[in-house]
């Protein structure tokens, strides 16, 4: 008999809040997926999750209501047959400096189909300037390309408006600007792109628009929110 507690994440991880406008949109390929669907068409898809905390999970009430396990619960109910496998390499607080540094290693020791790479966040808060951050950027899709891997380029998350944490006011103009650039990137070198930062100014349905009280890491909703829609926008592109 499967505990409650088990009981309780298996059946969270089915569905995102009703308040979630889940959608597609949300994704554009690049026509960068190639090597997914083949892998998707071989029946076995390894993803590996790289970035800060978010990825990590930070702020979910338990681990399997995190990004990646719920990740990897919707592709598997959307590409029937197809084991996939999410792999969690986020680490709380990386720039994206830190995560690109990381990279090739991380990628030789898992062999993925697919990086997924969430960015942009820590370095709009710690102020560094974006010629910086695509320099750092672009070592790490030297890096990416030597692998010949697939990438899904994940842009920042949207704060709360009304945050009275000084280090998080006025931050969604910079964190938009952050978000656009990665775009224009991702169609520049063909890696595909998940739009979270405008996805969110959608959920203002979920409790707290899907941030927790930190004003900072998302809640349970947010994350099952952000899941779903990775999910339904990646399974529509690898199918």
């Amino acid at each position: 008999m499967i505990a409650a507690a088990a009981l309780s994440v298996f059946l969270l991880a089915q569905a995102a809040p009703a308040a979630c406008p889940v959608s597609a949109r949300h994704l554009v390929a690049n026509e960068g997926l190639d090597d997914s669907r083949a892998a998707v068409a071989s029946g076995q898809l390894v993803i590996l999750a790289m970035g800060s905390s978010s990825i990590e999970g930070a702020g979910a009430s338990q681990p399997g209501l995190g990004f990646v396990p719920l990740l990897e619960a919707g592709l598997e109910r959307r590409l029937q047959g197809v084991e996939v496998t999410v792999i969690n390499r986020g680490i709380g607080g990386e720039t994206t400096k830190e995560t690109a540094a990381r990279l090739e290693r991380e990628i030789t020791a898992r062999r993925p189909d697919l990086v997924i790479w969430q960015l942009g966040t820590n370095d709009v808060l710690r102020d560094r300037s974006m010629d910086d951050v695509f320099a750092d950027f672009r070592q790490g899709e030297a890096v990416l390309d030597r692998a010949d891997v697939d990438v899904l380029l994940i842009d920042p998350q949207r704060l709360p408006d009304g945050t009275t944490n000084p280090s998080f006011r006025g931050r969604n103009p910079a964190l938009g600007e952050m978000s656009r650039l990665i775009d224009l990137e991702g169609g520049r070198v063909g890696y595909a792109v998940l739009h979270r930062f405008s996805a969110m100014s959608d959920w203002s349905g979920l409790e707290r628009g899907g941030i927790g009280p930190d004003d900072l890491h998302l809640n349970d909703q947010g994350y099952a929110c952000w899941a779903e829609i990775t999910a339904e926008g990646l399974a529509a592109a690898l199918r």
